[in-house]
């Protein structure tokens, strides 16, 4: 089969996470929100994984409506002692039937995206549970609209200064084409204010967050770029005091191993009750 083409380069990714700040607000509110997710589960999770870009800052212990649990880490870009490297391309995790694996933002340094959700499934015992954090397709949509008019004012052109992300309408296919049972997909938007354009790029780079892509720009921005753009986010996104809006949306992806208890729709034409009856209507 034809190898996926390179979307991201994870070693610029590894170099931009070595650089960064202590504080990473963004899975800060992922993980609250995950711990909000698991807490209505109840299952026994005896044997859980959870991996990112860099799974050391990644939480050692879980709770579901059954109890706490153990999370063994893992990293896909960064590794370290405390959550080793796993290759997400050709993902081989310390052992297989887990009850629960966690993925926080792995789907933005991957480039087979539903190749890397089915080896997921394939370390899952039967009915075992994968749960996805991914930065939705709106996320930072006001910063690409700024630059692709300030390329286009500085350069004549148009270049991939921010990742794509991806839609909300695509998640649930890519569970389905990755095998998983009961798949369930939902997003969280979040309203992000700064000062100014400057502030918002400023905090990306602490959040080791800048250009991942491949095929990106060969020279870095210039300061007349960077003027260009700003202004143009400014018209975009300025609030009436003077702040500018940043989209972040953080969708979920959730699907389950297969499993013979699972509930399955019925074969067409096995209904019991008609839908005639059910509306209360002579047709």
């Amino acid at each position: 089969m034809p190898l996926p083409p390179k979307v991201f380069d994870r070693a610029l990714i590894a170099s931009h996470l070595e650089r960064r700040g202590p504080d990473d607000f963004v899975t800060g509110l992922a993980l609250d929100d995950l711990a909000a997710r698991l807490i209505t589960v109840s299952r026994d999770f005896g044997r859980a994984l959870i991996m990112g870009p860099d799974g050391a800052r990644l939480p050692l212990m879980g709770r579901s409506a059954s109890g706490g649990f153990v999370l063994e880490r893992a990293s896909t870009v960064l590794g370290s002692p405390e959550a080793p490297l796993v290759d997400p391309e050709a993902l081989v995790l310390p052992r297989e039937g887990y009850d629960l694996i966690v993925s926080m933002f792995d789907l933005q340094v991957v480039n087979d995206v539903p190749g890397f959700l089915s080896r997921i499934r394939a370390h899952l015992k039967p009915d075992g549970l994968m749960i996805a954090a991914a930065l939705g397709g709106d996320s930072l949509t006001e910063l690409r609209q700024a630059f692709l008019r300030a390329d286009a004012e500085i350069s004549g052109g148009a270049f991939a200064r921010v990742a794509p992300f991806i839609p909300l309408a695509d998640a649930g296919g890519l569970l389905q084409r990755a095998g998983y049972a009961l798949p369930v997909t939902d997003l969280e938007t979040y309203p992000v204010r700064y000062a100014d354009p400057l502030r918002l790029m400023r905090e990306l780079k602490q959040l080791g967050a800048q250009n991942p892509l491949a095929d990106r720009p060969g020279k870095p921005a210039t300061r007349s770029l960077l003027a260009a753009a700003s202004a143009a986010y400014g018209d975009l996104a300025a609030d009436p005091d003077g702040r500018v809006r940043a989209t972040l949306e953080i969708i979920w992806l959730l699907g389950w191993a297969p499993h013979e208890s699972q509930q399955r729709p019925l074969r067409p034409g096995s209904a019991k009750v008609s839908l005639k009856d059910v509306l209360g209507r002579d047709g």
